[in-house]
């Protein structure tokens, strides 16, 4: 399994529309999606060790953001056919369990990931009220492993400066994870 780190943040670039369902096959868009103040786009999915890592922390954080107007999704977008632990089902049961406070969307054809420019897992996408591109960082300090319980927050910092002030951090740490699990008959 190979480290990637997403490329750096493309300021101002506009949110791509989706619309993709979750695992109970309700359907969400970017609109619905979205907070007054903003919205977090999360490329995650379920057997990545380095989402593992930070689940609880995006979990907190997403509920904490939402108190500020920014809304969150996470988007779910590897080939289940090699990876069958990120089916929709396990997604579903996953969410559930965690009691995830954002949709959790699956992402079949790959287009968002691909629109997007997603490469990663976790993947970070942070936009402020008119949906332009104002952070593409990384959550905190993890890696394979949680950061220590006093690490920076830097993706929720990020994001609050974002609904507060609609512009992000000149200084942005890239996110790792493992890569995008691409179907390879479409490469």
């Amino acid at each position: 399994m190979v480290a990637l780190n997403p490329p750096v943040c493309d300021f101002g670039q506009p949110a791509f529309d989706f619309d993709l369902p979750d695992g109970d096959g309700k359907r969400h868009t970017l609109a619905s999606c979205r907070g007054p103040n903003g919205l977090l786009v999360m490329f995650i999915c379920n057997h990545c060790p380095f989402v593992k890592a930070v689940i609880d922390r995006l979990i907190r954080d997403c509920r904490e953001l939402a108190g500020q107007g920014i809304g969150s999704v996470a988007i779910m977008s590897n080939d289940i056919a090699a990876y069958p632990a990120d089916s929709p089902e396990a997604m579903r049961r996953w969410a559930s369990e965690l009691q995830f406070p954002f949709p959790y969307l699956y992402d079949a054809t790959q287009e968002t990931a691909r629109a997007y420019g997603a490469v990663c897992t976790p993947d970070f996408f942070g936009y402020n009220a008119r949906l332009e591109l104002q952070y593409r960082g990384r959550l905190d300090a993890s890696g394979r492993n949680p950061a220590p319980p006093d690490a920076r927050r830097e993706l929720f910092e990020a994001m609050s400066e974002i609904g507060r002030t609609g512009a992000g951090p000149r200084e942005q740490m890239a996110s790792v994870g493992c890569s995008i699990k691409w179907r390879t008959s479409d490469i």
